[in-house]
């Protein structure tokens, strides 16, 4: 069991040391460092975990991750009792590490009147540990079922129910449209968050499993090489969408046609190939910009980073809704994730953000060139019956020659493939499927964004597991592949 006295001995949270700000918005490593002396602090950690009677951890983790247990391994220092009981339920531990929010923490029983456990960088931590000591090896299936699946998107969920159906003895082809594989990870992640190293040795594994990668085919597209709905539906027993939520939600205001003004993916992405080595033309740079971030969320933040890497004059990060308290709100209580003030590594790299304000206009004055957005005019608002009412009097200007529209997502392109396989779509974007992750299509199944909406990666791995036992039950009859969750259709999002 776990030491009794531990979170009463080791009563503050200890986190890895960040490289220092001047130094790390030269380059685009990740910001936490990882060394040997850390792991005093890791175990210590570890030892903070009250092995609860019931572990609210578990309810607030959409994997379901067996927290209690894996803390409790890593206090022994058994690494590789940890990494098993942590794949047991995550096939990418390093990247929910890295990237999820952490649901899990605020739902932590000790946060209830102490910091709560560092789940996160205990889970990050075995995962990096593993591969570090050769721990993370293939699991080739004993047998195949002659089945074949095409899974089209190589995001999380895509890549946890193709190695999920690969490991149940099916042959699987995963496609995406872009030159490497990953989705968002490879190139909407930033690798100060997450370096692609911690992606492509994931893919390895899964490359000697046996899951066939096919990067740069536009499925449901009309270039050379692309493949239709009807192609999927002819070569494969089962097809599995997990292509995400990618249409970019707009900023309907005066001045939006002006250049300048872009959608943030389209601006990560091409930072993103060029750290990769790629050569980007007329590459949407920050340097020496007034930059401007709509959206307070998680890519907005991404942005925020980026500008100050590419050196940015200023940035500004805008969020409609109010400044968060520092405390849980009374509304927000214990298990729940809260909305609180929230500083992200990239915020403490210099910068400003503005909450409860609103973009009016995105002015062109000329300065910044013809036709060129110069300035972004804000309006202090305020919430009435949950819409954002203007406060008369607050309008003003601020400097912006970049805008980057961090605002969401609305779902998935309606025509393409979508349209060519005949699966229903929602009004807010989302393919239905039932409770089996089935599409209105017989044999087509959706996971992970596509279905569920804009949500988070703990979410869509969880999805993409489960819609691999349903694809594998459809297929056999019969699956013993876990299934966490059961579908949703509503967005969950922190």
């Amino acid at each position: 069991m776990a030491d009794p006295q531990g979170f009463l001995k080791y009563r503050e949270r200890e986190l890895p040391p960040r490289r220092p700000v001047p130094v790390r918005i030269l380059d685009n490593r990740e910001v936490y460092t990882r060394r040997v002396e850390d792991s005093p602090a890791l175990t210590r950690q570890a030892a903070r975990c009250m092995d609860c009677g019931v572990p609210f951890c578990h309810n607030g983790c959409p994997l379901g991750n067996l927290i209690p247990e894996w803390n409790e391994l890593t206090r022994r220092e058994d690494y590789e009792g940890a990494i098993e009981r942590l794949h047991a339920t995550n096939n990418f531990p390093e990247w929910t590490g890295r990237l999820c929010p952490a649901p899990c923490e605020t739902a932590c029983v000790l946060g209830i009147n102490q910091p709560p456990v560092t789940i996160k960088y205990v889970e990050q931590s075995i995962a990096d540990n593993a591969f570090d000591l050769g721990m993370v090896e293939p699991q080739i299936p004993e047998r195949l079922t002659g089945n074949t699946i095409a899974v089209v998107g190589s995001g999380p969920a895509g890549l946890a129910a193709a190695q999920q159906l690969t490991r149940a003895g099916h042959t699987v082809a995963v496609y995406e449209k872009d030159d490497r594989l990953g989705g968002l990870l490879t190139y909407g992640i930033p690798d100060f968050k997450m370096e692609k190293i911690q992606v492509d040795r994931r893919l390895a594994q899964m490359e000697a499993e046996g899951t066939r990668l096919r990067p740069g085919v536009d499925v449901g597209g009309e270039g050379e090489g692309a493949l239709t709905g009807k192609d999927l539906l002819e070569r494969y027993d089962a097809v599995v969408l997990a292509m995400g939520s990618t249409v970019p939600r707009e900023l309907p205001v005066l001045g939006r046609e002006h250049g300048g003004v872009h959608p943030a993916m389209e601006y990560l992405v091409q930072h993103n190939r060029v750290v990769d080595g790629q050569d980007v033309r007329d590459q949407i740079v920050a340097t020496d910009k007034d930059v401007v971030v709509i959206g307070g969320g998680d890519t907005g933040s991404d942005c925020y980073g980026t500008a100050m890497r590419q050196g940015a004059r200023s940035v500004t990060q805008i969020d409609i809704n109010p400044e968060p308290s520092q405390e849980r709100p009374e509304d927000q209580p214990w298990p729940t994730y809260p909305r609180v003030y929230r500083v992200s590594t990239s915020h403490e790299e210099g910068g400003e953000r503005v909450f409860g304000a609103s973009t009016v206009e995105l002015v062109s004055d000329g300065s910044a060139g013809e036709g060129q957005v110069s300035h972004l005019r804000l309006v202090d608002v305020v919430r009435t019956g949950g819409r954002a009412e203007p406060i008369e009097g607050t309008e003003r200007l601020i400097p912006a020659q970049l805008v980057l529209l961090a605002l969401g997502f609305t779902g998935v392109p309606r025509g393409g493939l979508v349209e060519q396989l005949g699966v229903e779509v929602d009004e807010r974007g989302r393919i239905v499927r039932d409770e089996t992750f089935a599409t209105s299509t017989p044999g087509v199944f959706v996971a992970g964004d596509a279905g569920r909406g804009q949500s988070l990666i703990v979410w869509a791995i969880a999805e993409g597991r489960s819609a691999a036992s349903a694809v594998d039950e459809y297929l056999c009859g019969e699956s013993e592949l876990p299934a966490p969750v059961l579908p949703s259709t509503v967005a969950v999002s922190a």
